[in-house]
């Protein structure tokens, strides 16, 4: 097939079918773009020239679409789309002025932990910010990043998708969390054996049964008994607070939980190694100014929270 050479195409011309075939008038075409009835008219009949059909016929008042022309609408949408939003990237962004969402991929922690100072920093310098919080596989993460269905994604990443950065945010451990009046807050010293023996609720994302606790217990030969998995940290503190089931949870979640008044806090007889949360984004969208404002704002908050 012979290709077109688009330098003999007005490519203004899409912005007039996509006009008239929302509007479904050339008169309301033409307010929309600000141009007069008789310039729409010819930019139709252009139109119809150059894709040999009528592309719209009268029906009543509306210009209804022909059959090509219902065919076409989607790759002209999507071709106009993907320029407008090439030419928005190319702007200065000022977060102070503009209006933008971001897509940030993240677990419930991410929710407690990290969103609420953002939403904050955002009120008070950058309103017209967005947020979507969205859940992954970890397994999608590269399919996400090359769609751009997501900004950055925060969490602990063993082995990141090709085509992406991270950047440790800071630093976590393990603490534990139980029900306030629990026996073993009586305890001067919680044996390893002892806590080994209580009840324990796992989180976990991949629905397994075995965490970085359980490991550290075999290595003791010791073994927990799991009464309860759950893929929803945030559902810990209602279902601790009303049973003898304890749970390791990372310290600034537990932290928010004793606060609230809902669990009381102990220390883990385990000696178990810090990890990481770290913020992941693609290569592809490293430069864009948007995505670099929202990469360091986020370790501006961190960084501040790890102080």
């Amino acid at each position: 097939m012979k290709s077109i050479d688009l330098a003999s195409v007005d490519l203004n011309l899409l912005v007039a079918f996509e006009a008239i075939f929302q509007e479904q008038s050339v008169t309301g075409a033409a307010q929309r773009l600000h141009l007069g009835q008789p310039a729409m008219s010819a930019a139709l009949g252009r139109l119809r020239t150059l894709f040999k059909d009528d592309l719209f016929v009268r029906v009543g008042r509306d210009m209804k679409p022909t059959t090509k022309a219902l065919s076409l609408a989607p790759s002209i949408s999507a071709a106009l789309h993907q320029i407008r939003q090439t030419l928005e990237d190319s702007q200065v962004f000022d977060p102070a002025t503009t209006q933008y969402t971001f897509a940030i991929g993240g677990s419930d922690y991410v929710g407690a932990v990290v969103l609420p100072k953002l939403l904050r920093y955002c009120q008070q310098f950058a309103p017209g910010i967005d947020i979507r919080l969205i859940s992954f596989d970890k397994d999608q993460l590269g399919e996400l990043f090359e769609q751009q269905a997501i900004a950055v994604v925060l969490g602990t990443f063993e082995i990141p998708p090709r085509l992406t950065q991270q950047v440790p945010l800071m630093q976590e451990h393990f603490v534990g969390i139980c029900r306030p009046g629990h026996p073993l807050l009586a305890q001067p010293v919680l044996s390893l054996e002892d806590f080994a023996t209580l009840p324990h609720a796992l989180f976990t994302l991949r629905r397994d049964e075995v965490g970085a606790i359980d490991r550290a217990l075999a290595a003791q030969n010791l073994k927990r008994r799991i009464a309860l998995t759950t893929p929803y940290l945030l559902t810990l503190p209602a279902l601790i607070a009303e049973n003898d089931i304890v749970a390791a949870i990372p310290a600034r979640l537990a932290r928010q939980f004793v606060e609230q008044g809902k669990v009381a806090q102990f220390d883990l007889p385990l000696s178990l190694k810090p990890w990481s949360i770290s913020m992941m984004w693609s290569q592809l969208s490293e430069q864009a100014p948007p995505n670099r404002w929202l990469r360091r704002t986020i370790q501006h908050i961190c960084d501040e929270d790890s102080h």
